[in-house]
């Protein structure tokens, strides 16, 4: 059930679900769309997250009363959309147990769980994973549905593509963390991310990736019309890396010859949840040209 929620005189919080869920996205998806479609007059700002959104309005113009009675009705007008998106398939590589993020994590382990083992470590035993290995097989052998970008600028949260049962879960650190390095990979809750800057943090740190996510300056090609690389919509299919080949696409970047592996793809909900792991196959199969 949809709840609605008053921020001060100027926002409606609208919550499609408590707990995040693909479908529970496409529909806050298409109220996003539909109201947005309205060009409402006193209407500032939309902003979508996991599985709900915040609409900003300007109560000089439109009542709070009437603002919601509109959303409330385009909450039913969404039921009848198709769960479809044009979006890109995205490979990111993945450089685990790098020895950035292990220098960090080291430096923070009173805020740990664990503070006996790493952040990997700890990940794969509360998952029932017999070695970490395993647990990055299974971290980077599913695709991920970027479901929102924010938090600091371009900073994407992922949802994992696969059954609930196998979704992988981890806490945040028990506190903060008042480092965390540019590009890492990390996790909280049912949630991966990758850090588009430097700075504080409390999601679990799994390793870093060289691909470059945020340009305020837009010198990096794949940057070049706009700082943020990621939208809510792509899906992302990590790719695990050595130290070498790390070092490699360093330096493409900096000499601006990284372009990372895209594939345009159409994205049917109803078709992913009859049969999850034949479309993820599809989906591996794309990404690789096959």
């Amino acid at each position: 059930m949809v709840r609605y929620t008053f921020g001060g005189d100027e926002h409606l919080f609208v919550e499609v679900a408590e707990e995040m869920s693909l479908d529970a996205f496409f529909k806050s998806l298409s109220m996003t769309r539909i109201l947005a479609g309205k060009r409402i007059e006193g209407v500032t700002e939309i902003c979508p997250a996991n599985a709900s959104f915040q609409v900003r309005f300007d109560p000089d113009v439109i009542a709070p009363d009437a603002i919601l009675e509109t959303v409330r009705a385009i909450e039913a007008e969404a039921e009848g959309a198709e769960p479809v998106i044009d979006t890109r398939l995205i490979e990111v590589p993945v450089f685990y147990r790098d020895p950035w993020t292990h220098e960090t994590l080291m430096r923070f382990r009173e805020r740990h769980q664990d503070p006996s083992g790493t952040d990997l470590e700890y990940a794969a035993r509360i998952n029932g994973y017999d070695s970490v290995d395993d647990f990055i097989g299974a971290h980077s052998g599913s695709p991920w549905f970027v479901s929102m970008v924010g938090f600091v600028a371009g900073l994407p949260f992922m949802y994992q593509m696969v059954e609930r049962e196998r979704q992988l879960q981890v806490p945040k650190y028990l506190r903060p963390r008042t480092d965390t390095p540019k590009h890492t990979v990390g996790y909280g809750g049912c949630f991966s991310c990758i850090y588009s800057v430097r700075g504080a943090g409390g999601y679990q740190m799994f390793g870093i990736t060289p691909m470059p996510i945020f340009d305020p300056q837009e010198k990096a090609a794949h940057l070049s019309d706009f700082m943020v690389f990621f939208r809510p919509g792509d899906i992302v299919k990590f790719r695990s890396v050595d130290r070498e080949e790390y070092d490699r696409i360093v330096a493409e970047v900096e000499e601006n010859r990284f372009r990372p592996l895209m594939r345009e793809v159409r994205f049917d909900l109803r078709a992913f949840n009859t049969d999850i792991a034949g479309y993820n196959a599809g989906l591996e199969a794309v990404i690789h040209g096959v």
